[in-house]
């Protein structure tokens, strides 16, 4: 066990080396000649009616740099109403913009539900795909030595000056299975969502739509050896909001 975590802290040093030098003259001399801004983003804040039981979840960033070179922060989560937390992770990391277009990212990722709670390594591309397909594109690395890969797209369809329809995806895969966190290996679920939201102001919108979601593969086998559903169908009503 020890050996797992001391290899996975000497590739996330080595991976954040790497892009460290890749950067060139230092990260703080050169956002010295940026104008650092800020910037914090609630894209989800919704409460959710799924399979008869209802819930609140939340996804939301933040990031302060310059132009080339930022530090973000990412959290997403789920808690049924009057439950506790089912789904909880956190996200720091650091981004230098790598294209006009993307950003590399590295840093460390905590998931504090499920439980047994995880840390992994992060090395992913942030930014905007051909037709301005919002992208992110992660792979992870746990303490315990398991990989994993995420990938999630999203897009503004704009209908009116104030009325925007906003479709998503997001597929996840694993490379080892986890039993204990009822991770299969292979593809482990798909999300798929359709968010209709009306901006009051471009930074302050409410937002109704559905979610969909299917586990597949081995996941899909623990999931129904628990006696759980493996997919499920939401009505949801939410927040979006950014400064």
């Amino acid at each position: 066990m020890k050996g797992l975590e001391s290899k996975t802290v000497v590739l996330a040093a080595g991976l954040i080396g790497m892009v460290w030098a890749a950067a060139g003259p230092s990260p703080v001399r050169a956002m010295e000649d940026d104008q650092v801004t800020t910037f914090v983003e609630v894209e989800q804040l919704e409460y959710r009616i799924k399979d008869g039981k209802e819930s609140l979840s939340w996804d939301a960033q933040a990031w302060v740099g310059g132009d080339y070179h930022k530090l973000w922060f990412k959290t997403e989560g789920e808690a049924p109403v009057g439950e506790r937390l089912e789904e909880a992770e956190f996200q720091a990391l650091y981004s230098r913009l790598v294209s006009d277009f993307f950003d590399l990212q590295v840093g460390l990722r905590q998931d504090f539900k499920p439980e047994p709670e995880r840390t992994f390594a992060v090395v992913g591309l942030h930014g905007l795909a051909r037709y301005f397909v919002e992208t992110d594109l992660a792979a992870f690395v746990s303490h315990e030595g398991e990989v994993s890969f995420r990938a999630k797209g999203e897009i503004d369809l704009r209908l009116t000056q104030r009325l925007v329809l906003q479709p998503m995806a997001e597929v996840n895969l694993a490379v080892q299975s986890v039993a204990e966190r009822h991770v299969g290996s292979g593809v482990n679920d798909v999300e798929l969502g359709l968010r209709l939201r009306y901006e009051i102001a471009r930074e302050f919108a409410p937002y109704i739509g559905v979610n969909w979601e299917r586990k597949l593969g081995e996941t899909a086998d623990l999931t129904r050896a628990e006696g759980e559903r493996v997919d499920s169908f939401a009505v949801v009503a939410g927040l979006r909001f950014w400064f």
